[in-house]
C-alpha cells in the first residue's frame, strides 16, 4: 500500500510515517517508481508505533524495543533490554514527578507570601 493509504488506515499524517521510516521504525519496500511500498504489517507497526509514543517513550527507546514488541496493544516480551529500559524510563519520571512537585510546593508558598502582603 503506498504512504496516504497506511496514513488513512492508521490516522497518522505522512511526515510522521516517514519520520518513522527515518528513525528506522518502518522500512517499506520501494515500487518501480521509486514510491515506497507497505506490507500489511506497517499498520500493526504504526499502531504499537503510537502506543508507545503514548506511553512516552521515545522513538529511540521504541526502535530498542521493536524486536519485542507483538501485538496492537502492544505486548512487550520479558527480553532483558525490555525490562532494563521500562525500569530506568519509571525512575525517569519519578524524578520528574518529584521536581514537579517540589515546584508545585514552592510556588504556592510564593503565592501564599504574595498574598498575604496583599491584605495587609
Amino acid at each position: 500500500m503506498l504512504i496516504g493509504e497506511l496514513s488513512r488506515r492508521t490516522q497518522v499524517n505522512p511526515h510522521q510515517l516517514r519520520y518513522y521510516e527515518a528513525q528506522g521504525l518502518l522500512t517499506p519496500d520501494r515500487a518501480g517508481n521509486g514510491y515506497r511500498d507497505y506490507d500489511e504489517n506497517a499498520v500493526l507497526a504504526v499502531t504499537q508505533i503510537r502506543r508507545l509514543l503514548d506511553a512516552g517513550l521515545s522513538t529511540q527507546e521504541i526502535g530498542y524495543l521493536q524486536p519485542c514488541v507483538t501485538g496492537e496493544a502492544p505486548e512487550l516480551k520479558p527480553c532483558p533490554e525490555t525490562l532494563d529500559l521500562l525500569r530506568e524510563r519509571i525512575t525517569g519520571l519519578d524524578q520528574q514527578i518529584d521536581t514537579l512537585v517540589r515546584s508545585r510546593q514552592t510556588l504556592r508558598e510564593y503565592l501564599a507570601a504574595t498574598e498575604l502582603r496583599l491584605s495587609s
